[in-house]
Parts: C-alpha cells; sequence; structure tokens
C-alpha cells in the first residue's frame, strides 16, 4: 500500500508540474513560446490556450485525492485524448522522431497514476471494481 501511494504521488505531482504549472507558467510569462508548439503544428494561436486551460484545470483535479471517481476517470480520459492527439499530430508533422513519442512516455506515467490512485483510494471498497472487472475480464 505504501509503495503505491508513492508511485501515485510522485507520478501525479510530475503530471501536475509537467502539464498543469509549465504550460501556465509559459502562457503567463512567455506567451510566443506558450503558442509556438501549436502553431507549429498547423493549428491556430488560440488553440494553444484552450489546452493550457484544460491541462491546468485537471492536473489540479489529479492532485485532489478524494473526488468522485467518475470526475477523476474523466480527468484521466482527457488527458489521455490530449497525449493521444498530441502522438498523432506530431507523427504527421514530424515523422517517426522522439519528440513524436514523447506524449506517449507522458501517457503511460498518467496511466501510472490512474492505476496506483484506484489501488490506493479504493482499495478495500467493496463497490468498486477496476474497469477490467465491468467487462469481466479480471476475476473478481
Amino acid at each position: 500500500m505504501k509503495t503505491n501511494k508513492i508511485i501515485f504521488w510522485t507520478t501525479t505531482i510530475f503530471l501536475f508540474l509537467f502539464e498543469g504549472m509549465m504550460p501556465l507558467s509559459a502562457a503567463l510569462f512567455a506567451p510566443a513560446s506558450a503558442t509556438a508548439g501549436t502553431v507549429y503544428l498547423g493549428y491556430p494561436a488560440y488553440f494553444a490556450y484552450v489546452l493550457i486551460t484544460f491541462k491546468v484545470l485537471g492536473s489540479i483535479l489529479l492532485v485532489m485525492p478524494r473526488l468522485p471517481r467518475k470526475i477523476k476517470e474523466w480527468t484521466y480520459a482527457g488527458f489521455a485524448f490530449n497525449f493521444t492527439c498530441a502522438s498523432v499530430s506530431h507523427f504527421v508533422i514530424d515523422g517517426f522522431v522522439f519528440v513524436s513519442f514523447l506524449p506517449l512516455i507522458i501517457f503511460a506515467i498518467a496511466v501510472a497514476s490512474y492505476i496506483t490512485y484506484f489501488k490506493v483510494y479504493h482499495h478495500g471498497n467493496a463497490d468498486y471494481k477496476t474497469p477490467f472487472q465491468y467487462h469481466g475480464a479480471v476475476p473478481a
């Protein structure tokens, strides 16, 4: 249980800093660099601010441990959509280079946070089922 808690907080704080605080500080202190990545990929500049807003809100929700399960799951789902679409965009523009795989690496960190969150905060809850148990993939 203690190991899961350490993994959860380490991965979640990484996501909070990398996906929440870095984009926010870029938007506040270096607006040109905040939009550079999205403009390079062919998106309009305002799209960067939409992404930053949702990343900051999502990262705040990630560090709040006792949220309702649905809110927490949708927060992780939002980050999953973000990382997947970011990788696809980079693959289309840049090809198969490291920058194209970086969102998938961060996605793996988010998956570790997701799994350990439910192990730490829903452990022993009789009503709790892992996402795999809903579909019968894992015996109860």
